[in-house]
């Protein structure tokens, strides 16, 4: 099975500025990143900011893999109201722009709006309208030599299963756009013993954190109740190459943020390891 790269979301730094934060990463062991767009960490409308983190990134030898998207209830690209989707557009292009200065790969991106229980006659306008403007989005970000990736959300939000992401990817005028497998989201859901292989297809990166299936709280990796070397070896089974990106809670001293970063890490290397071994034991015995 494959050795997979494993990252961490600067989310966890979400309320500190992005600048404090790179090099404390680095010295715990992490090369890849994917950074955080909330503005208190990295205002994406800050030009001189923006490339001064891709300076510092670079000087630290670390890789800006991928950049979240903005996303909030009034971000909304599937709303029947043309202006309220053309804001939300600009602000998600605006986004790219900095994604591309910041030299990422991917760019990901929430499919909805943080809300849900819409009304069963809005939802079909919806979703054409989400994959109306996710067409666009991609293309914009083709033009910047970025790849698009849509993320499960969270089952009682817009878009919030499977299916509905297939739908969407199903409906883009676009074939250039992947998918990040979001545990903690699939498995309030009870999507995660399934969703691997019914994206496979689609599957660029995976977003690691835990939850104990009441809420999603990011916990590290071991800390909850999902069953990580059952979802490891799908993406054997499904030969993964993308990279495992941390996204865990942040808050509190920063050096316990980074030991519980590195325990995750951890213990799915350990978890990653022993499924190698197990079945290369199964193999050599049969």
């Amino acid at each position: 099975m494959g050795e997979w790269a494993i990252g961490l979301s600067t989310g966890c730094f979400y309320q500190t500025n992005i600048l404090e934060c790179l090099e404390a990463v680095r010295e715990s062991g992490f090369s890849e990143i994917e950074i955080c767009s909330y503005p208190p960490h990295l205002d994406y409308h800050d030009r001189i900011l923006v490339q001064r983190a891709a300076g510092r990134i670079e000087e630290l030898g670390l890789e800006a893999y991928s950049l979240h998207a903005p996303f909030a209830s009034h971000l909304d690209i599937t709303s029947r109201d043309l202006e309220t989707r053309d804001k939300a557009l600009t602000e998600i292009l605006m986004a790219a722009d900095a994604a591309a200065a910041l030299g990422v790969r991917y760019f990901v991106i929430h499919p909805g709006p943080e809300q849900g229980g819409f009304p069963k006659q809005e939802w079909m306008h919806r979703m054409e309208n989400a994959a109306a403007t996710l067409t666009r989005v991609c293309q914009h970000c083709r033009e910047l030599g970025i790849h698009l990736v849509l993320e499960n959300m969270l089952p009682h939000l817009f878009a919030g299963h499977v299916q509905d992401l297939l739908w969407i990817l199903g409906a883009m005028q676009d074939v250039d756009v992947g998918v990040c497998v979001d545990t903690g989201h699939a498995h309030l859901a009870g999507e995660l013993p399934t969703i691997v292989h019914k994206l496979s297809g689609h599957l660029w990166m995976v977003h690691a954190s835990d939850n104990r299936g009441s809420a999603d709280d990011h916990l590290t990796p071991g800390d909850g109740e999902i069953d990580w070397e059952q979802f490891l070896g799908q993406l054997s089974d499904v030969r993964f190459l993308g990279t495992v990106i941390l996204e865990i809670a942040g808050g509190g001293d920063p050096a316990a943020v980074l030991e519980r970063a590195r325990r995750g890490r951890t213990h799915l290397m350990g978890k990653a390891r022993h499924l190698s071994e197990a079945r290369a034991q199964g193999i050599s015995q049969s």
